[in-house]
């Protein structure tokens, strides 16, 4: 089978870059006027020590979660807020509380966005706990929300594959980000707000891996109490990747193969403690890339303590340090210009 670009490689996936007003602000994504509409937002003050703000169309606009923070969902505008999906970006509004993390005046900040299905959901039934689903089987991406019943259950999330990675918030309650990662099994997780290394628990998935149709939810309140959401992705060859790799220590590091040039990558060390560090080609326009944010801090970003080259195929380490070089890493990244099957019909290719 043939591949090759993606006529528009950012129809899944956007990072952009915007300066803040202190007023209602229309933010538009750059070479994608009209045509990229986000479901899931993720935004970041790059100059100033913020949580990241996120939200997305299954809960809707001005309900904000935050990470590294545990709150529950807010819908108060204290700390600003999307107050818009645009068909060509997203409106942020100021802060009304002394506060602000996407919108100060004159301070910049990053957006990444993820498309799933324009807002548009569906009640799921595939599980034995019925789930509200929005899905972007194309690009391998579902976001799920449901009432948690305290109870091991199933919730369907439509992807029609076994996801990779999935990040869990009870967003009715403070508690902690949980993830699940394939590739470090289905007998616990890591906190995506939290610095630790791999936890084992049982109570989060009932030490089952996700079928096609769904993922196992345990007895764990911050999988399955109150009111849940899951941004769910499974591998799609030439677009997403979520592995993990061994490092060696040294400043000739690594290769890690993702079978293409990463737009977006977050790397985050499973065996000990580590941070989860964030690298994008929109701050990073050259190699050496190493303007970093971390997913555990609200801090602002750090340039010259994890550097790492966007390669064609894949990333190269270049630094010794433990948290990018240690024993046992794992990453999450998509790619700049997708590679796609062609068979007279262009699509991605799982």
């Amino acid at each position: 089978m043939a591949y090759t670009t993606i006529n528009n490689p950012s129809a899944h996936f956007h990072t952009q870059l915007y300066a803040g007003t202190g007023s209602l602000n229309s933010v538009t994504n750059d070479a994608n006027s009209g045509n990229f509409k986000p479901d899931w937002i993720q935004i970041k003050n790059r100059d100033a020590g913020w949580s990241a703000i996120v939200t997305d169309s299954n809960r809707g606009v001005n309900r904000s979660l935050f990470t590294p923070a545990t709150d529950a969902q807010i819908t108060d505008n204290a700390r600003g807020y999307v107050s818009a999906f645009n068909t060509d970006g997203f409106t942020v509004g100021a802060g009304s509380g002394g506060s602000d993390n996407v919108n100060t005046n004159g301070q910049n900040y990053v957006a990444w966005q993820w498309k799933a299905n324009g807002g548009t959901t569906a009640s799921n039934y595939d599980g034995s706990i019925t789930s509200t689903v929005q899905a972007n089987t194309t690009a391998g991406f579902s976001m799920v929300t449901w009432t948690g019943t305290g109870s091991n259950g199933t919730v369907g999330h439509g992807l029609n594959a076994a996801p990779d990675f999935i990040i869990f918030k009870n967003y009715t309650a403070n508690q902690n980000w949980v993830t699940y990662h394939s590739v470090l099994g289905n007998g616990g997780g890591m906190y995506l707000n939290l610095t630790n290394s791999f936890n084992t628990a049982s109570s989060w998935y009932q030490d089952q891996s996700p079928t096609s149709d769904y993922f196992y939810v345990g007895t764990n309140t911050k999988t399955n109490g109150g009111t849940m959401i899951a941004y769910c992705f499974t591998d799609i060859k030439g677009y997403s990747k979520f592995g993990k790799y061994s490092g060696n220590g040294d400043v000739d590091g690594p290769f890690v193969y993702t079978g293409f040039k990463p737009a977006w990558l977050m790397v985050k060390r499973s065996d000990t403690s580590g941070d989860w560090l964030i690298w994008d080609t929109k701050r990073s326009t050259y190699n050496i890339s190493n303007k970093v944010l971390k997913a555990d801090s609200s801090g602002a970003e750090n340039s010259g303590y994890w550097d790492i080259d966007f390669l064609s195929n894949g990333f190269k380490v270049r630094k010794a340090d433990g948290e990018l070089n240690g024993t046992t890493l794992t990453f999450m990244a998509f790619a700049e210009n997708p590679l796609v099957a062609t068979n007279d019909v262009i699509a991605l290719a799982k």
